[in-house]
């Protein structure tokens, strides 16, 4: 076999095809992973009937919806229905081939990087423009299912992704200005050569891309596109069977490619903690591929811990928070990493350092508060007489 067909022909498309069938897999099983955790944190038991400790549910659901009758609406404009769950999935598998899960892998003697496409010079460029083709399939899933609450969480969606886009992409300018480049692994190395991973002198950026990112994603606490109290299901009320299955995989597909992309920028991507300093070297024993997955599922709980914690917000609450509070921080933000980064690694160490003491000082400050007298209820005296 020609060298040229193996690596630019069979090697692409095997990794292709590999993302397509982790993404599938890794969804069915974070939702088990989710209903299980659920259940722990709402003090029930979740599944446990199909397999040991229910793991085997998602692999019955998935039979259950690939065999479903797909219904389609009578009205509904077929080939647009058809259409957006595409719109929606393939940006996910997309962005996901353009993450680097790990350095170069030797295998059966071809030696290969450890992602799916090529190492863009233009990269987080490339994932931004992508990942922004998602919200067509939302507002083209609902306005082609000819109903009024599809409609209504496909434009709650548009609004939703206008108002959260401009504070995530204003936290990734502040991770290229740290790093000087597009590409993604060229921040990883910058992370490597600077010694600090990048969500110290980041940490307000990693907070507004990471509040952004879930908002994108359409997760608990900002899940208003699919609100079932007010929207039934939302966009996606009229679909059933394989169709809403693919749904379902783009959402687990979007946090996971939120939760690479933010291990990237701001926790070394494949690196292990603390990469320059010697007496951890230990810690290499680990593969890097495994550092980078470990950081990836540390993300995925910590959505599903805001599933259990947090209630929905309103809509107007979401707009308020993203345009008056999300979006002036960013600007600031922005402006003290561009100081910071004009001293070099040396700005970018101390940056780091006067934001850990502050985070650190506010949760001091929160632990020893004085907490608040409780308010003490007078009980109604018994010689009062009630009538009717």
């Amino acid at each position: 076999m020609s060298h040229t067909l193996l690596h630019n022909v069979l090697i692409p498309f095997l990794k292709g095809a590999i993302t397509v069938v982790a993404l599938g897999l890794a969804a069915g099983i974070l939702t088990w992973i989710e209903r299980r955790l659920l259940g722990r944190l709402q003090i029930r038991k979740g599944p446990n009937r199909v397999g040991p400790q229910g793991f085997f549910q998602w692999i019955a659901d998935t039979v259950k919806l690939v065999f479903k009758e797909d219904i389609v609406p009578s009205r509904a404009e077929k080939a647009l229905h058809l259409l957006g769950p595409l719109l929606l999935f393939v940006p996910a598998v997309v962005v996901l081939g353009l993450v680097p899960w790990g350095p170069e892998l030797t295998l059966f003697g071809v030696t290969t990087p450890l992602h799916a496409a090529a190492d863009l010079n233009v990269g987080l460029l490339l994932i931004l423009a992508v990942s922004t083709i998602g919200v067509y399939g939302i507002i083209l899933s609902g306005w082609a299912s000819n109903s009024k609450y599809p409609l209504l969480g496909g434009l709650r969606s548009a609004a939703q992704l206008i108002s959260y886009e401009v504070p995530m992409g204003l936290a990734v300018v502040s991770a290229i200005l740290m790093s000087g480049s597009l590409s993604m692994v060229e921040i990883i190395e910058a992370q490597r050569k600077a010694g600090v991973w990048f969500v110290f002198p980041g940490l307000i950026a990693f907070f507004l891309y990471f509040v952004s990112g879930v908002a994108e994603t359409n997760r608990t606490p900002f899940d208003l596109p699919e609100a079932e109290s007010e929207l039934v299901g939302g966009f996606h009320t009229e679909y059933s069977g394989f169709r809403w299955a693919v749904f379902f995989m783009s959402e687990y597909g979007n946090m996971i490619s939120v939760s690479a992309v933010a291990t990237t920028l701001f926790f070394g991507g494949w690196l292990r903690p603390f990469p320059n300093v010697a007496w951890l070297s230990f810690l290499d024993v680990i593969p890097a591929f495994f550092w980078f997955a470990g950081k990836v599922f540390l993300f995925l709980l910590t959505y599903i811990w805001f599933r259990a914690t947090f209630p929905r917000y309103r809509f107007d609450q979401l707009m308020a928070l993203g345009w008056k509070t999300l979006i002036p921080i960013s600007l600031g933000n922005l402006a003290l990493v561009a100081i910071a980064v004009l001293w070099g690694a040396a700005g970018l160490k101390v940056l780091g350092a006067v934001l850990v003491l502050l985070v650190a000082a506010g949760f001091l400050a929160v632990w020893i508060r004085p907490a608040r007298p409780r308010s003490s209820t007078t009980m109604a005296s018994p010689n009062v007489e009630v009538r009717a």
